[in-house]
């Protein structure tokens, strides 16, 4: 890591130069017809910004928005051209959306759209939706050309680990003393893990669904089991995200017996990873969207929902500054 820190130092000098560059042109970043709010990191790796989205997603729904969906769309095959933009349909392949993306279309049946320039993706979401009324993009805190109301910034149980910049630390910037008004930070692991203040999200996993009815068009509730009706059973865990220890250790919470098989994250699956005698698999909706039930053979796949409870109080701070109260 040592050896790493002058490498850190040459990071900050060069985000400082981009900044610097930015402001020289005096490039105004994109205004949309909507209000846009960011969820992001400031540190690398799966701090469960994915989860947030579609938590904060689901919330502006039950408030009678008609939100939209932005992303990079991570995990695209190399086929996919980077500045493609791609609307992203329940039966859109996972290697032109994104597994975090069809993710977020499955669980929210909102428009969600990718490419590697959020302000175009956004204005071509826009276009073809005058439907929507609010935008949120999934990542893209230092995607400066999109201009944005609100920012949340997500953590969890690392904090901000050693505190030092990319490649030596996780930090993808400098940790700010305080934060500007427009942004919010909220901590995924049910408690604070920096200095700085912000709200506390509460995950929870309860049931677990056969990964066809999961995938059908219209699950049936009454196909979902309790995650308590598999005890006793041996099962193989697998997760190919960030942190899998995270999904291992809900697990472990809720009395299951398995063992674990840990994937890079955006793990492809072009081939199945796991034994061909391998009678029972309990894994993530973001490793089933990529998993096809005609491939399974004799294997029983389970799909874990996870489920992030957000605290109201957040999701009133937020609305606030998407929709504004004009002055009488």
């Amino acid at each position: 890591m040592w050896l790493l820190r002058p490498l850190s130092g040459l990071y900050g000098l060069l985000l400082g130069l981009g900044d610097g560059f930015r402001r020289s042109r005096r490039t105004d970043p994109q205004t949309l017809p909507v209000p846009v709010l960011v969820v992001g990191n400031w540190v690398v790796g799966g701090a469960g910004k994915t989860p947030t989205v579609v938590a904060i997603v689901q919330a502006l729904q039950r408030r009678g928005h008609r939100p939209g969906v932005v992303s990079r769309g991570h995990g695209r095959a190399s086929g996919a051209a980077d500045d493609d933009i791609q609307e992203v349909l329940p039966k859109t392949p996972v290697e032109l959306a994104g597994d975090e993306p069809l993710l977020i279309q499955r669980r929210c049946g909102v428009p969600v759209w990718v490419g590697s320039r959020r302000a175009s993706v956004a204005l071509a979401l826009c276009r073809a939706h005058p439907e929507v009324d609010v935008l949120v993009s999934d990542d893209g805190l230092q995607h400066h050309a999109l201009r944005r109301q609100a920012e949340l910034v997500v953590f969890d149980e690392r904090g901000v680990g050693n505190g030092l910049l990319l490649p030596a630390g996780p930090l993808r910037q400098p940790l700010p003393k305080a934060l500007s008004a427009k942004t919010h930070v909220l901590y995924t692991a049910g408690r604070q893990t920096t200095h700085l203040a912000g709200s506390l999200a509460q995950r929870s996993i309860d049931k677990a669904w056969p990964l066809a009815a999961w995938k059908a068009d219209l699950p049936t509730p009454g196909q979902a089991v309790q995650l308590s009706a598999l005890r006793g059973q041996r099962l193989l865990a697998v997760a190919g995200m960030a942190a899998p220890e995270k999904f291992f250790g809900m697990l472990q919470a809720v009395g299951l017996d398995f063992q674990r098989l840990p994937l890079p994250d955006h793990h492809p699956y072009n081939t199945l990873p796991w034994p061909a005698h391998t009678l029972t698999v309990i894994t993530t909706e973001k490793d089933a969207v990529k998993l096809d039930p005609q491939r399974m053979g004799a294997t029983t796949v389970w799909v874990v929902p996870l489920n992030l409870v957000l605290p109201d109080e957040l999701i009133v701070d937020l609305h606030d500054l998407l929709f504004p109260t004009a002055p009488p």
